[in-house]
Order: C-alpha cells, then sequence, then structure tokens
C-alpha cells in the first residue's frame, strides 16, 4: 500500500511510519536528557531557597541540623530508608552551640492553591520566631499579599502560638493575634491555621528533642 501526495510520487505507507517513529524517539530523547539537565540544577535552586528561608526564619543561627520527624520523636536519620519526602524539622543553634529554635515547613490548601512556608519557633517560650511564604497561587495583588505584604509577614515575629487572626486595623491586644489582610482574609487565616495545625501535632516532640539534647 502507498500514499499519494498530489504534485509527488507515492511513497510507500512504512517509510512514513518509520519517519514517524523516528521522529518521535528522537523527540522523546531529546525530552529525556532535557529533564537530565535541568532536574539537578532545579533541584540545587529549591535545596539553596530553603536554606535561605532556614536562615531566615530563625534569625541567622551560627549552624543547623536537619531532624526527621516520626511518631515517636526527632532523629537525625530517618526511619528505614533515605525518603526525599521524609517529614523533617531544623533545629538552629547560636554560636555558643545553644538551640535557638526550630525552623519548620507546613502545607495545606489556601483560597485557590497549596501554600508552602516555613516558619520559626521556640519552643520554651512558645513564640514564633518568623514565618516566610515559600509558594502560593493565591489570587494576585490580594491573597498574594502572604507572601509580599511585609507588615503581615513582620507580625508573626514575636507572636506567641497558638495564634489567632483578628480583623485588620482592630488593634492587637493578646501577643498570639495576627491582623488578617483585608480582602484576602480567607489566605490570612490559612496562614495562620497552617501553624497552629502543624505545631499541634509537633510541639511535644520538638520540646522533648530540646530537652534531651540540653547538657
Amino acid at each position: 500500500m502507498t500514499t499519494e501526495i498530489a504534485g509527488t510520487r507515492d511513497v510507500p505507507s512504512w517509510r512514513l511510519l518509520a519517519t514517524l517513529g523516528i521522529a518521535g524517539a528522537v523527540a522523546g530523547l531529546l525530552v529525556v536528557l532535557v529533564q537530565g539537565w535541568a532536574e539537578p540544577r532545579i533541584e540545587s535552586h529549591r535545596a539553596a531557597v530553603l536554606e535561605a528561608a532556614i536562615m531566615n526564619v530563625l534569625g541567622e543561627p551560627a549552624r543547623y541540623d536537619t531532624l526527621y520527624v516520626a511518631e515517636t520523636g526527632l532523629s537525625r536519620r530517618p526511619a528505614g530508608t533515605m525518603d526525599a519526602e521524609a517529614d523533617r524539622v531544623y533545629l538552629g543553634y547560636d554560636a555558643g552551640g545553644r538551640p535557638v529554635g526550630y525552623a519548620i515547613t507546613a502545607a495545606e490548601p489556601g483560597f485557590q492553591d497549596v501554600i508552602r512556608l516555613i516558619f520559626g519557633y521556640e519552643p520554651a517560650s512558645g513564640n514564633v520566631l518568623g514565618m516566610q511564604v515559600l509558594e502560593n497561587k493565591e489570587t494576585p495583588g490580594l491573597g498574594d499579599k502572604i507572601e509580599k505584604d511585609a507588615s503581615f509577614v513582620a507580625e508573626f515575629e514575636g507572636a506567641t502560638a497558638p495564634l489567632a487572626g483578628v480583623k485588620a486595623g482592630a488593634g492587637v491586644g493578646e501577643a498570639g493575634e495576627v491582623d488578617m489582610i483585608t480582602g484576602a482574609t480567607i489566605s490570612s487565616r490559612a496562614v495562620i491555621g497552617i501553624i497552629n495545625r502543624r505545631l499541634e501535632r509537633l510541639d511535644p516532640l520538638l520540646r522533648t528533642y530540646v530537652a534531651e539534647a540540653a547538657p
């Protein structure tokens, strides 16, 4: 069987199929090569962004340890085999080797999509040390202010957990109250809820690890 193309001679169908197959194979190979080239660079960038965020929410500690979360507590090694998705926290230390607090990542749905953030926390005082949104797809100009509004971000520094969102302009009376962003109360409340729920689960483990690690 051949395929007739106007103005040209007949071309065997097998040749067309072979050409398409070769083109598809080359395209697939190119995709694999590009992905193999780009993936390590993407991961390296993510690691750099995370490290900068850890330093930011902990107030530039001298160093920090990566700790893995299990039901029974924190450890320096993940349970079982190494897992890129293993739950972890980061414990910062000052120049004298004293713990200054934990950097904790968390992610939950916001108004539009999942909000990923990191916050610093000092168990002894119960204070949040700082907060930074790592990723969000909230409404531009409104919900995305959870990342871009410096005054909103600054309210988390020194706030006592559990946090409580209050109407903007109402005045912050209690140590754990955070003014929500006008026009973006859902996104603001989501950030506050993410931190509260994360600490509700982790706080006992964080306190125990620091107490046991103390000299």
